[in-house]
Parts: C-alpha cells; sequence; structure tokens
C-alpha cells in the first residue's frame, strides 16, 4: 500500500485499505486475506496484529520485528514508508486481487474519511453505541458479520447470494472450531 500511495503511507489508511482487502477476499473466497483479530475502535475495524507489526510493537517476537523493520520504517505523525520490493510469493494470486482492489476501490480517499466510511458497515456498526459511551476501547469483532451487507449506496466489497452467504459462514465456523482445537 505505501508503494502504491508513492512509497509512504499513514498507518491509518493502510489499516483501512487492508480491511475492505479482507472483507472482499473473504467474501468473494471465503477467507481473508491477513486472518487477523479485528477488533471495533474509535476510528474502525483495526486488524490487530497488523497494527502492531505497523508500529513495530513491542508484543512482536524477534523475528517479526526483524521481518517488519525490513520491509516498512516509521516517518513521522503516524506514516511508514516502503523499505523494499514486497515479497509476492507470500500472497496468494487472489490475496494480491484483494488488495488491489482495496486499493482501486478506496485509495483515493483520505484517511479520516476512510475510517468514516468503515462506520456504515454492519461488524463495526454493531459495536459504535459501547464505544461511545467509552464503555469500552476496543471490541472484537466476528468475521461472520462480515457477510452482512452495508446500507444501500456503500460498497459491499462482493456481493453475495444467500447459498454463498450461508457457505462462507459454515466455514468461518469451522475455522474457528479447527483453531479452538489447537489452544
Amino acid at each position: 500500500m505505501a508503494r502504491q500511495a508513492g512509497g509512504s503511507i499513514h498507518k491509518l489508511k493502510a489499516l483501512k485499505l487492508v480491511y475492505f482487502a479482507d472483507r472482499y477476499h473473504l467474501r468473494r473466497f471465503g477467507r481473508p486475506v491477513i486472518g487477523d483479530e479485528y477488533l471495533a475502535m474509535e476510528y474502525g475495524p483495526v486488524p490487530s496484529n497488523t497494527k502492531d507489526i505497523a508500529e513495530i510493537s513491542d508484543f512482536l517476537g524477534k523475528e517479526e520485528r526483524e521481518y517488519a523493520t525490513a520491509f516498512i520504517r516509521p516517518n513521522e505523525h503516524h506514516s511508514y514508508r516502503s523499505e523494499r520490493v514486497v515479497e509476492e510469493k507470500v500472497f496468494s494470486e487472489s490475496d494480491r486481487e484483494a488488495l488491489a482492489w482495496a486499493w482501486k476501490m478506496f485509495g483515493h480517499i483520505a484517511r479520516f474519511d476512510l475510517a468514516k466510511l468503515t462506520h456504515e458497515y454492519p461488524e463495526w456498526n454493531r459495536h459504535e453505541a459501547a464505544l461511545q459511551a467509552k464503555l469500552v476501547s476496543r471490541a472484537p469483532m466476528n468475521y461472520r458479520d462480515f457477510l452482512e451487507d452495508p446500507p444501500k449506496g456503500f460498497e459491499p466489497c462482493h456481493p453475495l447470494t444467500k447459498e454463498t452467504r450461508e457457505a462462507v459462514a459454515e466455514g468461518i465456523g469451522e475455522m474457528a472450531d479447527f483453531e479452538r482445537s489447537w489452544r
């Protein structure tokens, strides 16, 4: 995303573009690109681990930190610049499609406008009251909610038939069951 933005991108914008790529990929291909845990926060959905990587957070292990710093460098004002060309082999063809789609659809939108736009989507919207009342600063989001459509006039990030929605929801449930069995 930073390279597409001319070499540098604001963290907020990058995180929202990753969200839209994940939403699109989940709806079209049955899995997210990143597979991150999403949190509903004041400025919209946040892929938690991706945020940690962007911030070169203390939560990162040594290998994650080394890998992250090989590709991104913090600039001033929460922006990050690309340090080298992305290793495309880590992304499938459909992953690259989803990331390109997110950039094409939303890359021209300013970061705060993009954050505001994410508030129209049901997976964030269901947490809005608790966030605004300051009952929580973050709330875990469920990938099944990404299958709900936003209000008319907003990009659904790939239309779904009833049958496809049900099949993807079942797959999400199976993924969650599998992950729980490994804990």
